[in-house]
């Protein structure tokens, strides 16, 4: 592998640091204050992200008659990398997920209806996939949508649902077969979110944050040109989507940034006349080599897109190992916060270094489960990528 960027990508990456620079970077302003999911003041974010949207930038490999840019996924890569390292928003909410699966299976007209809004920021999107009893198991979802003329009614529930109080759209998995075996009974659809029969209740995550839903579906309409893909064959579309999700650079650089932010906050506390035990002192070391394991992870899955190839078992490792590597992060905080650890705003040094460990601990805690829970990247990895038999 070749870790340095050949001198057209080098050329690229100066090109998006002046633009990081004349257009986000604050006088300030610390990337910390920020955070990987965009910036506290909205309105900031909103400016930055219609310019990215003018250059094409949001979905830079995505073509123009799109509102992309016409870049190779290569370009792409080093656009996210150097926006996620100045802590700068990089998309709109779900774009990055039923954007590249539209760009794959949609029909001409549904790309046509849906990615320049997408890309406008008119729309929001959230993902319909998890039930009460069909989160592991996914394809044993019971969201069931009957064909009726030009219109599928659905009826059933959706859990976990982020985004859901504030989506205009929802990419839902529905079961439209309940007769044939599960994998193969179910439908890619997209859901109009305003459509008569759609409830939406908040879920409080332990936080106390504002995240998740359950949302319900009474004899909701959705037409038929609405599904993305065959009949039937939405497990296939689905999981697109899902390794659209696994895959990203986001993990190992937010990974990285609180390492660092750990380093600053012990040399602090040893500065300050409070000395930092050796035993967190390797902790953090383990800390750090690890988030270059998950770098490198990265590597893997983007050398693949850039062969044309659309990555699974690896993007089930990636996700994987950057979400358990973000708890493991959490806990090192809380180790080396002590008792200070237990507050739930950060004080003095921590707030100083932004080490606000109870809160991220919290946070860190459904890091595992999202996306696909770390007992079924494991199974992923065990019979597509290591061709073990099933159980």
């Amino acid at each position: 592998m070749r870790f340095q960027d050949t001198p057209e990508l080098a050329e690229w990456r100066g090109t998006v640091r002046k633009f990081v620079d004349d257009n986000w970077r604050l006088a300030g302003v610390r990337d910390e204050d920020e955070g990987m999911e965009g910036p506290r003041d909205e309105n900031r974010a909103k400016k930055w992200l219609d310019k990215l949207g003018a250059n094409g930038w949001l979905a830079p490999a995505w073509p123009r008659k799109y509102g992309g840019a016409d870049m190779s996924v290569l370009e792409q890569f080093v656009l996210s990398q150097e926006l996620h390292e100045a802590g700068a928003p990089t998309s709109r909410q779900m774009l990055n997920l039923v954007g590249p699966t539209i760009m794959l299976h949609g029909t001409e007209e549904q790309k046509a209806e849906h990615l320049p809004p997408m890309l406008r920021g008119e729309v929001a999107w959230c993902q319909g996939f998890s039930e009460p009893g069909s989160g592991s198991d996914l394809a044993s979802l019971q969201t069931r949508a009957v064909r009726d003329g030009d219109e599928y009614v659905v009826n059933g529930q959706k859990i976990w649902t982020s985004g859901a109080h504030r989506a205009n759209w929802m990419f839902v998995l529905t079961r439209t077969d309940p007769n044939a075996p599960k994998h193969r009974g179910i439908s890619y659809l997209l859901l109009d979110m305003k459509a008569p029969g759609v409830t939406v209740r908040p879920l409080i995550n332990m936080a106390n944050g504002h995240v998740f839903n359950e949302v319900f579906f009474e004899d909701v309409r959705v037409p038929v040109r609405n599904r993305i893909g065959e009949e039937n064959r939405g497990w296939y579309v689905g999981t697109t989507t899902l390794d659209f999700e696994r895959s990203n650079i986001a993990r190992a650089i937010t990974a990285r940034k609180n390492v660092e932010r750990l380093v600053s906050y012990a040399q602090a506390r040893t500065a300050a006349g409070s000395a930092v035990r050796q035993t967190f002192r390797n902790e953090i070391a383990d800390r750090a080599i690890e988030t270059s394991i998950c770098q490198l992870l990265s590597f893997v899955v983007i050398s693949i897109q850039a062969k044309g190839g659309v990555p699974n078992m690896e993007a089930s490792m990636c996700k994987m190992y950057g979400s358990e590597l973000s708890q493991r992060i959490a806990l090192t905080k809380m180790h080396l916060a002590g008792m200070y650890g237990q507050e739930r705003k950060a004080s003095g040094l921590q707030d100083a270094h932004s080490i606000n460990a109870a809160q991220e601990y919290m946070q860190t805690v459904p890091a595992t489960i999202a996306a696909g829970t770390s007992e079924i990247q494991r199974n992923i990895i065990a019979t597509r990528g290591l061709g073990l038999p099933r159980g």
